[in-house]
């Protein structure tokens, strides 16, 4: 074994040690604490920086919301127990708990914890726009005229414009509440010294190697036969950076949880058809689910390439591989094909009937019927990062069988993404991956006022009957009618082919068999507040 995997693992059995003997109040055992290891690193415990999964990961122990999702992406009361909606569409008025308090900190008088007010609302939403802050996540309340606290426990929202989907941002960490007194106390410093209402709260954080939760006694949730939420007592998170090793730890009941599938393991975890191989099928739990995530090839439609001004070649580059094999071969049939729309499976609004077809003949003949009246193709240059490098080795493949050369350029993940958004590039690799749960959120992506790089419109794509019908979603009441309107805007899309569509992907996620409660979402949140170890 290499000494710096022989290092990683000399550190997981430290922190292991370490956890055990912390916090002498409470007789820690196995079954009382929750152990995941995060490979990315958190870089912030502040809701208003919760930007990646591994930070809301975490800010979802921590703090609350107005409103929470459940599994079925369906916007349920948090701090908020109610709310209404004025006529106009454009007036939210939110009825607080009053059984919700910030966990204790010195940040607090005699750090005695208070309760939540709808004044705490207004601090935290104007937290967040202040420009001083620099939060990613001032962009959910753009829409937002303001904001009010009319009394102790009544919070009223006014939009600019209606927008049914605005409840879902709610949803998002980004909009948690924090208390005045930790921000005033902590400064800069509350990165790592949070104060949330969560179900955990905040004990220790030695960035890079360990991060303790501890359960919050005087959580306001409540299971289904009335008992407090959580039931776990801690957990433990630990940064080891080396997959492999995350891996080992799991097979070795060091973990309880292991999030996704890794190329360097998936062929021994799984069998080529996507099973747990036999001899893992008593040791390990495996949970499966639709991620809202679609994976794409973007064309930017200002190009000169000629395959940009003919839509008809572009289809023919989208039947002229099989996805089917592709998942097959690269994904151990982790995946969903993209047949449908770009609206992934999982959200409502996702196509009914298939746009696309497997047809390589077809795809052959229009690239050939171009050729004889316009000379042959120019090579067609693809963007991307090494981490999608075999897919496009794929599609280079594939192409080249109906008559298309493909180059392949590929770039740092950073300047792959200011490539994309300055238009630098012809074709590239891309996925769009949900922010909040409607359809709004893929279908902006293809708003004539959303080009890039002031908005996700990476293609510029742009279709007057598609920018009307987009405007008219927002007046929409009806979620029924919205949605048969946003199949109507991505058949649109589908039928212009500014994008291929390649696959929807699919959360995976491993357990040992005594873990219980844990629960999937389209949008892969970690929630265990329900989670329990027999």
């Amino acid at each position: 074994m290499a000494p710096k995997r022989i290092m990683l693992l000399s550190n997981a059995v430290l922190f292991l040690l370490f956890l055990s003997c912390q916090n002498h109040d409470l007789p820690y055992t196995d079954r009382d604490v929750f152990r995941y290891n995060e490979a990315r690193n958190i870089t912030s415990l502040d809701p208003a920086f919760a930007r990646n999964p591994q930070n809301n990961w975490a800010a979802q122990q921590l703090f609350n919301g107005l409103v929470q999702l459940n599994d079925s992406l369906e916007v349920i009361p948090e701090i908020a127990k109610s709310w209404t909606i004025d006529s106009t569409g454009t007036v939210y008025r939110f009825h607080l708990r009053k059984d919700v308090f910030f966990h204790a900190s010195p940040a607090f008088k005699e750090g005695i914890p208070r309760a939540v007010t709808a004044a705490d609302f207004v601090f935290s939403f104007d937290r967040l726009l202040d420009p001083k802050l620099a939060s990613p996540g001032g962009w959910v309340l753009q829409r937002v005229a303001g904001y009010r606290a009319i009394d102790s426990h009544t919070l009223e929202i006014k939009l600019k414009n209606p927008f049914p989907a605005f409840l879902g941002l709610l949803s998002m960490r980004y909009c948690a509440v924090v208390p005045q007194e930790g921000i005033a106390y902590y400064g800069s410093r509350f990165r790592s010294n949070p104060i949330g209402t969560g179900p955990f709260v905040f004990k220790y954080w030695e960035e890079g190697v360990k991060l303790i939760l501890r359960k919050n006694t005087t959580y306001f949730e409540k299971d289904d036969q009335q008992q407090p939420l959580p039931y776990l007592e801690a957990i433990a998170i630990q940064f080891i950076p080396d997959i492999q090793s995350e891996f080992m730890l799991f097979l070795q009941g060091k973990l309880d949880f292991m999030n996704s599938l890794d190329n360097s393991y998936k062929d021994e975890l799984l069998t080529p058809d996507g099973l747990l191989r036999p001899k893992y099928k008593d040791k390990i739990i495996m949970q499966q689910g639709p991620y809202l995530n679609t994976e794409y090839i973007g064309f930017y439609m200002e190009a000169d390439h000629p395959i940009m001004k003919n839509p008809a070649l572009r289809e023919a580059l989208s039947i002229g591989f099989d996805r089917n094999q592709m998942i097959d071969y690269l994904r151990n049939n982790i995946g969903f094909t993209a047949y449908k729309g770009f609206i992934p499976k999982g959200l409502p609004g996702h196509a009914d009937q298939d746009w696309v077809r497997y047809d390589p003949q077809a795809a052959r003949e229009r690239i050939r019927t171009f050729e004889t009246d316009n000379g042959p193709l120019p090579t067609l240059k693809i963007a991307t990062d090494a981490n999608y490098l075999d897919l496009c080795e794929y599609l280079q493949r594939e192409w080249e069988k109906i008559g298309v050369k493909l180059q392949i350029d590929v770039m740092p993940t950073a300047t792959l993404r200011q490539a994309k958004s300055s238009g630098k590039l012809e074709l590239f690799r891309a996925s769009w991956i949900a922010d909040y749960p409607d359809a709004e959120n893929y279908l902006g992506l293809y708003y004539s006022k959303n080009f890039a790089p002031f908005g996700p419109n990476y293609t510029h794509f742009k279709n007057e009957t598609y920018d009307s019908l987009f405007e008219k979603t927002f007046l929409i009441k009806s979620p029924k009618q919205r949605y048969a309107l946003y199949k109507k805007l991505d058949s649109i899309v589908m039928t212009h082919h500014p994008i291929i569509n390649l696959f929807y992907d699919e959360a995976v996620r491993f357990l040992q068999p005594n873990v219980v409660g844990m629960t999937m979402n389209p949008i892969n949140t970690l929630n265990l507040k329900r989670v329990k170890k027999e």
